[in-house]
């Protein structure tokens, strides 16, 4: 493995859109993909129609990634179709094999999420062998594990990660503009490359974004690949 240069530019996704004023403000801000929640108990949740909508105000080289929870192969599939150049996020109990039907098997780039336990327990997840079954997805998500699927906007302890990965790694949970640039000090060199995902950490209130909290956080992670 070749673990991500220290130097490297830190690519950020803002997850849980809902608005076409928070798309235009991650675009603006300079954000390299956007989330958009298809798992109707979330309360940023949006239905694949109204995600296409959103996503269609992409420029290029932007990425619209959906977040599915469980959701049946067939509708996954169907979802990923209304929205060119998407990437699946799966954040369920979803196996290997459930994953890789799930994105076209493999028409679709994916993410998995990987559930860490809050405090001391964090230890305990094997984060090599889990990237290893997962070996298909394109990264492996980093966020915490509490009640609800999903982060709940906490944060992990992670000094607790091994600092050899052989996957692309992308922190999540509980990031804001204040605590982001220590999680890439502290994880930038532990895989092949390292990004970072942001939903309550930039928002006025569930779903709704704040502008001025995108741009501080993506000025953030500029600062601390600056100073990297």
């Amino acid at each position: 493995m070749t673990a991500a240069s220290s130097t490297a530019r830190t690519r950020i996704k803002i997850c849980g859109l809902t608005r076409e004023q928070d798309v235009d403000a991650a675009v603006e801000a300079g954000a390299d993909a956007v989330g958009f929640v298809l798992y109707p108990a979330s309360p940023r949740a949006v239905t694949a129609e109204r995600a296409g909508r959103l996503a269609s105000r992409l420029p290029p080289f932007v990425t619209p990634v959906l977040l599915f929870v469980n959701e049946p192969a067939v509708q996954a599939v169907a979802a990923l179709g209304r929205v060119p150049g998407s990437m699946a996020q799966f954040h369920g109990d979803e196996s290997p094999d459930q994953c890789w039907e799930a994105s076209g098997r493999g028409a679709h780039p994916f993410m998995r999420a990987a559930r860490i336990p809050l405090g001391a327990a964090g230890a305990g997840f094997d984060l090599v062998k889990y990237a290893s079954d997962y070996s298909r997805a394109h990264a492996i998500l980093l966020d915490a594990h509490v009640e609800a699927y999903g982060g709940g906007g906490k944060a992990f302890d992670w000094s607790l990660l091994p600092t050899a990965v052989d996957a692309h790694l992308v922190l999540s949970g509980g990031l804001t503009p204040a605590n982001v640039g220590d999680g890439i000090r502290r994880l930038q060199t532990a895989a092949k490359s390292l990004s970072v995902d942001v939903s309550s950490g930039v928002e006025a209130s569930k779903g709704i974004k704040d502008a001025v909290k995108i741009r501080e956080f993506v000025a953030a992670v500029r600062a601390a690949n600056a100073l990297s």
